[in-house]
């Protein structure tokens, strides 16, 4: 029986074996096709590039709920665009005007004090109190009939002192956006108060006396400045004309 049983198992072997050959024969024999790797590659290809589409795709989607491009002009976003880069491309700069109306119908009484100009021309910018002459650091303006008139903001921006000085009598300080500070001093009839938001052209005050250039009558005594107690500036450099 044992002898029988092995004759059996050494018979039934060489078939396995022989099936095992068969079916890596056949694995070899279409291997050695010569479409069967350019096959593959192209399904594989196709498999990515469908799913870099739909990726796109999905994508692409999402954009256009927040953003939308009119056609009618090239390159013209017409949805909502926000963050910290958005720049808003159609503000337009606001500029200076003077601060009295038809500035042409006044007198600059008192020029500013230029260290560049002659000798001349900074004798009559200094401003005399008391025994002391001291550089005039603005623009001082006058009716030739010495009458009051109006003061206007030359700027849109924030009232950030309103104020009564012994000296240069009620005073104006506005803040603007590109950090000049407008100072208007010598004033009647203040009409702002602090914190106030105020908008080009909007009249403040009128003008009025103050004790420092109390020579000069009725006028308006007008600075700019760098920021807030900072440097003054020419302001012929920055007022536009009207």
């Amino acid at each position: 029986m044992n002898e029988q049983k092995r004759d059996l198992q050494d018979q039934e072997a060489p078939k396995s074996t022989e099936g095992a050959q068969s079916g890596s024969s056949s694995w070899k024999r279409l291997l050695a096709k010569k479409w069967v790797f350019p096959a593959t590659y192209m399904a594989a290809a196709a498999i990515i590039l469908t799913l870099m589409w739909v990726y796109q795709g999905a994508g692409t989607s999402k954009l256009d709920t927040s953003v939308g491009v009119d056609s009618s002009k090239s390159g013209t976003v017409t949805g909502n665009v926000s963050g910290p880069d958005a720049v808003a491309t159609n503000a337009k700069q606001e500029t200076m005007q003077w601060p009295v109306k038809e500035h042409s119908e006044f007198d600059v009484i008192l020029p500013y004090f230029d260290s560049k100009a002659s000798n001349e021309v900074r004798q009559a910018a200094m401003v005399e109190y008391g025994d002391t002459f001291t550089p005039h650091m603005g623009m001082d303006f006058a009716r030739p009939d010495n009458q009051a008139f109006d003061v206007q903001a030359v700027m849109s921006g924030k009232v950030t002192t309103v104020e009564k000085n012994p000296v240069v009598g009620n005073l104006v300080e506005i803040t603007h956006s590109n950090g000049l500070v407008s100072v208007y001093q010598s004033l009647a009839e203040v009409k702002v108060v602090k914190d106030a938001d105020v908008t080009k052209g909007d009249v403040i005050a009128k003008a009025g006396r103050n004790e420092l250039e109390k020579d000069q009558g009725v006028h308006l005594h007008f600075e700019l400045r760098q920021g807030q107690g900072g440097q003054a500036v020419n302001p012929e450099q920055y007022l536009g004309e009207q």
